[in-house]
């Protein structure tokens, strides 16, 4: 038997350490490959995509973890939310291409309620476990947080204006509604101007404004650097993977969820929109374990920042190529309700620059509450 390496990494003490446990499940990858090729049951292919998603995520996690040490939570974050929200992206442009506009649209609300209350709210809930508090930047937080405030009022004034104006609001029901001309110009016209406030923020933040958003980290020592071409490269293939396996999940979910009982729009506002997030559940609450909150609180809140400024206002311009017709901002009840409160808690709990167990918690409650309401809905 071969003697350990050098640096004295230890290959199965790691797979079997809170860091490395993720990666035993990497035969499922394959795993999942196979049985879409072998037309499977769909329940097979949902569970073994599911745990093959995670695996790649940790991954992202790692490289995550390695370019913020180098460049601040910031960078790290914005390239983490740019590969994790790859996923949803595609899985939205199959959805747009077979006219499921309230699909994509509850997944887009779900991903942003699911980024604010799931994610911020298990990172907080782990990372302040034994902790008393812990503490991220404030300043950094709330730019974020107004960010995204700023963005849902601009995503839900064509749904006010449809409810005022025009025929009202969509069913949970729905799959795809005509609307009149006039709000779809609405919708284009608010989404080139979000387009264009996402590429202002990322200007704020990574030029400007750069110190706010790159505080720097102490390395540590409890493994071995990565190079930063090494870290984007294995970024960029982590987030390959995601993409593959999310997209098995997701061809699987209709079929499988039918077993169940489950909506369409359950499914797209918490199984799709989980689903697409899985790289950022895992390394929020990964480096929120490791007391890094600021670039937890990055991941959470510039994730759905992101979607709000960015991949939202993006499926709307495709619609218009893509798909039967144009997919307008206009969204239920269910949802506006939901990404209002949603956002409202982000500003309220980021606003003093520190968090406990209690306080993620308490997010984790709500979206619960949540997600009990689309059920029955």
């Amino acid at each position: 038997m071969s003697s350990p390496p050098a640096n004295g990494f230890n290959l199965p003490r790691f797979l079997f350490s809170g860091e490395g446990w993720p990666y035993l499940l990497v035969p499922f990858i394959p795993a999942a490959v196979v049985l879409e090729l072998l037309h499977a049951p769909s329940a097979a292919i949902f569970f073994t995509s599911a745990l093959g998603v995670i695996p790649p995520a940790a991954m992202m996690g790692r490289a995550t973890e390695e370019l913020a040490h180098r460049s601040g939570p910031g960078i790290g974050g914005l390239l983490n939310v740019t590969f994790g929200n790859a996923p949803e992206l595609i899985i939205a442009l199959f959805a747009l291409e077979r006219g499921l506009h309230e699909v994509v649209k509850a997944s887009l609300i779900g991903s942003i309620i699911g980024n604010i209350l799931l994610v911020m709210g298990a990172a907080m809930f782990i990372g302040g476990l034994g902790r008393d508090r812990q503490r991220f930047d404030r300043t950094a937080a709330t730019v974020q947080s107004a960010m995204l405030l700023l963005g849902a009022v601009a995503l839900l004034m064509p749904a006010i204006f449809e409810l005022v104006q025009g025929q009202g609001l969509p069913n949970p029901t729905d799959k795809r509604i005509s609307y009149d001309s006039t709000v779809e110009q609405l919708s284009f016209a608010v989404s080139v101007i979000l387009i264009l406030t996402y590429a202002a923020g990322l200007v704020f933040s990574l030029k400007t404004h750069r110190a706010l958003f790159n505080p720097s980290y102490d390395e540590g020592s409890d493994h071995v650097a990565w190079s930063v071409r090494r870290s984007v490269i294995m970024l960029g293939i982590a987030g390959v993977v995601v993409g593959v396996m999310s997209e098995l999940l997701v061809g699987s979910i209709s079929e499988a969820a039918q077993s169940v009982g489950l909506s369409e729009f359950f499914i797209g506002v918490i199984v799709v929109a989980i689903v697409g997030n899985a790289a950022e559940h895992w390394v929020a609450v990964y480096v929120a374990a490791k007391d890094k909150m600021d670039l937890a609180i990055n991941i959470a809140i510039g994730s759905a920042a992101q979607i709000a400024l960015f991949a939202a206002p993006v499926l709307v311009l495709i619609s218009f190529l893509l798909g039967p017709g144009p997919m307008p901002l206009v969204f239920n009840g269910f949802e506006l309700g939901a990404v209002l409160l949603a956002v409202i808690i982000a500003n309220h709990v980021t606003s003093e620059g520190e968090s406990t167990w209690f306080e993620g918690l308490q997010l984790l409650a709500v979206y619960v509450v949540l997600a009990l309401a689309f059920f029955f809905a």
